[in-house]
């Protein structure tokens, strides 16, 4: 069998946490299976190197960027291969382009878009662990690149789908995937199973515990994930196709994000165009953007908000400075001090009422909602940021009767 496992920073985030990954990897090997191990940096190193750069640079090149953050999972790998060497164990650490990782252009943000498998596949048959750099990729120009943080699930996905692996597992320092956040929410409950579709929102929403573009990436190659704890070895939480769990619930979890900007122009001419323009050069700057409202048009003008990612909100206020005078906008506004809030489920399409309830729960917080969005599986609303821990425990009670799925059981 032919196992990808990917190690969060927390879990290689000493020597101790170290020797205990390369103890996990080497039984796992001598069991029988090829092992491939991806790993993040040590624990904090990235929010480390991130500090320094801020003591010389308010905007430094994206190119540079990469090369800095990508250190950080060489460090790691390096470190690993050591300690499966000292076990006894054939192994050796490669990085993303030493692997074959290629990747697009866009630094700091890059899209795996091949994966050249030879090298891997030669290193696995002569008996090798082969323990990956996380995180980084290479373009066209041979230039190092970073996917984004919390790349390396990425990087475990796109390899358990390169390679055909039989099991990717995901290992990180809570025990699965939870109906909240358990440090806002200590009573809630780990899930055996999420689909996809589930997974893919909670994690565009905010839960910490997997990258979009990996549950993503996953779904497209129908590869089962295991989302476990590394600290001990309890079973964890399954994704999976929704076909192939026994129900699917009314509300799954609630998911929030503290990490959001909202952005609104106003009095922009009510004509055809303006849509386009506005976030086409947000687009042409690799600014993501999420909620979108536009208001009711008065006087043939209207308002325009969206929100973003606040480490995007620098990029994205110079865009809108210079599009609001090609749109003719009134001007535009921004607050940082938001936060999303959101309730996701496969269940909700087919039962009346949820947004309702959601709502309801909401206002008896007396918490006033910005903007809303969703989807058949999912609600969220824009809130105040200070309000964004009461609205998770306000949810997480009004729903807590729907986010039970005893029939579900996850195995490894």
């Amino acid at each position: 069998m032919l196992v990808v496992q990917k190690y969060g920073g927390s879990s290689v985030a000493g020597p101790e946490r170290i020797r205990r990954v390369a103890q996990r990897v080497v039984d796992l090997r001598r069991q029988g299976d090829d092992v491939v191990v991806v790993v993040s940096a040590m624990g904090d190193t990235t929010d480390e190197l991130i500090s320094l750069v801020q003591k010389i640079t308010d905007n430094p090149p994206e190119r540079e960027m990469d090369m800095l953050l990508s250190t950080g999972e060489q460090v790691s790998i390096a470190l690993l291969a050591m300690a499966i060497n000292k076990l006894g164990e054939k192994v050796i650490s490669l990085t993303g382009p030493q692997v074959g990782i290629l990747t697009d252009d866009v630094h700091t943000k890059a899209r795996i878009v091949e994966i050249k498998t030879d090298r891997l596949k030669e290193e696995l048959a002569a008996g090798q662990v082969v323990v990956v750099a996380g995180f980084q990729g290479m373009n066209t120009a041979n230039d190092i690149t970073t996917l984004g943080r919390g790349g390396s699930d990425t990087t475990a996905v796109a390899l358990a789908a390169a390679l055909k692996a039989d099991l990717c597992e995901i290992f990180t320092d809570v025990d699965g995937v939870f109906t909240a956040d358990p440090r806002l929410v200590p009573d809630a409950r780990k899930l055996p199973c999420v689909s996809y579709d589930e997974m893919l929102e909670l994690a565009h929403l905010g839960a910490a515990v997997l990258h979009p573009r990996s549950v993503e990436c996953a779904k497209i190659y129908g590869i089962p994930l295991h989302v476990r704890s590394s600290f001990n070895h309890n079973l964890g939480t399954i994704i999976k196709e929704v076909g192939e769990m026994e129900k699917a619930l009314v509300v799954t979890g609630i998911a929030h994000d503290l990490n959001v900007a909202k952005i609104g122009l106003f009095d922009v001419p009510d004509r055809p165009g303006i849509a386009w323009t506005i976030f086409q050069a947000l687009a042409d700057e690799n600014v993501n953007v999420d909620i979108i409202i536009q208001s009711a048009m008065r006087n043939g003008v209207n308002d325009i908000s969206f929100t973003v990612a606040q480490s995007d909100l620098k990029k994205a206020l110079a865009v809108v400075e210079k599009v609001q005078h090609r749109v003719e906008a009134g001007g535009y506004t921004y607050d940082e001090n938001v936060a999303k809030v959101s309730i996701v489920g496969a269940g909700m399409v087919s039962n009346p009422g949820v947004a309702a309830m959601m709502f309801d729960a909401l206002a008896r917080e007396n918490i006033n909602l910005d903007m809303i969005s969703t989807s058949e599986i999912k609600i969220s609303c824009i809130i105040k940021a200070s309000e964004a821990a009461r609205a998770v425990r306000a949810l997480h009670r009004r729903f807590s009767s729907c986010v039970e799925n005893e029939n579900c059981v996850a195995s490894a």
